[in-house]
């Protein structure tokens, strides 16, 4: 008779992905919605590793890129700039300033893992953690949902988050990503879903993409990229992608979302269109997907600097500096929400 883990497994179609240096085994779940959209999740961060979206009846394309295996995603966070692939991000998305930020009257003081600043939580981090899965749903709709727990005062970030992350495949061809958490004390949250998107295929470029973003406006930064607080128009700059125009070959920037509708991404090539909605006030866009001639994604694929690009809703790096930022502190006991829909729709 079969263990009550192995049925789990095989309900929800969990295959062997690799061992973490601690011993772990770390496994990987797939569902599938009525349509044929396919979704692929490792334990390993809560990543995300495929995404296939049908485009005719004897063809789908996996829009975002990944590795073949747990050993690759781990060795991924020692290359020079960490790629976060496709996995959860937090407890803090983002930069905060020199690592220091204020709660209750007293100054956190957390690492500074980025050029003198706090980048993603830190070096230990939601992104390269083993969650744990809780449950799958299956039929209409389908689903699968990961929880971790943080340890007290993890990364001087107060008290012990508990949280939850679900992936679900609605049947118009919609990723929902759902963020929920509470905390045993008052602390900053700012998660984030890191996946790197290419409708033209995971292994080519995003040359040839159009790209439009729901924003007039975006955080000023400093050169290393620390909002200054202020807020700039973005009209008629390089970064006014108020009309669809082709994907910049470079982008790391934090725009301030004027509704729900964050951002669409389209591939004459597949005549594939991905529409992004979010209940977050900010999308941090970035470029890219470089692994440095050091490690191979999945199906041989050589990401580089256009292999990718990401859709980081949010609210504000560093926003624990900015008074006038909208709030990032989750007070004790109270519910975290955050809700994103990854929408795709042949045109």
């Amino acid at each position: 008779m079969k263990s009550s883990h192995s049925q789990i497994q095989s309900a929800t179609g969990a295959q062997f992905f690799g061992t973490t240096p601690l011993g772990h085994d770390v496994y990987l779940r797939t569902i599938r919605n009525q349509n044929g959209m396919e979704l692929s999740v490792a334990d390993f961060g809560a990543t995300i590793t495929r995404l296939k979206i049908p485009v005719n009846v004897l063809y789908a394309v996996d829009v975002v890129l990944g590795f073949e295996s747990v050993d690759d995603y781990i060795q991924s966070f020692s290359l020079p700039n960490p790629p976060f692939m496709g996995a959860v991000v937090g407890p803090f998305a983002g930069r905060i300033n020199h690592g220091k930020a204020p709660l209750n009257d007293k100054m956190i003081q957390l690492e500074t893992n980025a050029g003198g600043h706090h980048l993603h939580g830190g070096s230990i981090n939601l992104s390269n953690q083993l969650w744990r899965f809780k449950s799958a749903t299956f039929g209409e709709n389908p689903s699968l949902t990961y929880t971790f727990t943080t340890v007290a005062e993890a990364g001087n970030y107060p008290g012990i988050l508990t949280l939850w992350v679900t992936y679900q495949l609605l049947e118009n061809n919609t990723l929902k990503v759902t963020f929920k958490g509470t905390s045993t004390a008052d602390t900053f949250i700012n998660l984030t879903q890191h996946s790197y998107f290419n409708l033209n295929g995971h292994d080519t470029s995003i040359h040839g993409m159009q790209l439009q973003l729901y924003a007039s406006q975006k955080l000023e930064t400093t050169a290393d990229l620390i909002p200054t607080g202020n807020r700039l128009s973005v009209r008629e700059t390089q970064d006014d992608f108020g009309q669809p125009r082709a994907c910049p070959k470079a982008c790391d920037t934090t725009f301030i979302l004027s509704n729900a509708h964050a951002a669409t991404l389209y591939s004459p090539k597949n005549q594939l269109r991905m529409d992004v909605f979010t209940n977050q006030p900010a999308v941090h866009v970035y470029v890219g997907g470089n692994c440095f001639d050091t490690l191979i994604g999945k199906e041989k694929a050589a990401y580089h600097n256009l292999s990718g690009i990401c859709f980081e809703t949010q609210k504000f790096p560093d926003a624990p500096n900015h008074p006038h930022f909208p709030n990032t502190v989750l007070r004790k006991g109270e519910p975290y929400l955050h809700e994103t829909l990854f929408q795709f729709q042949k045109q």
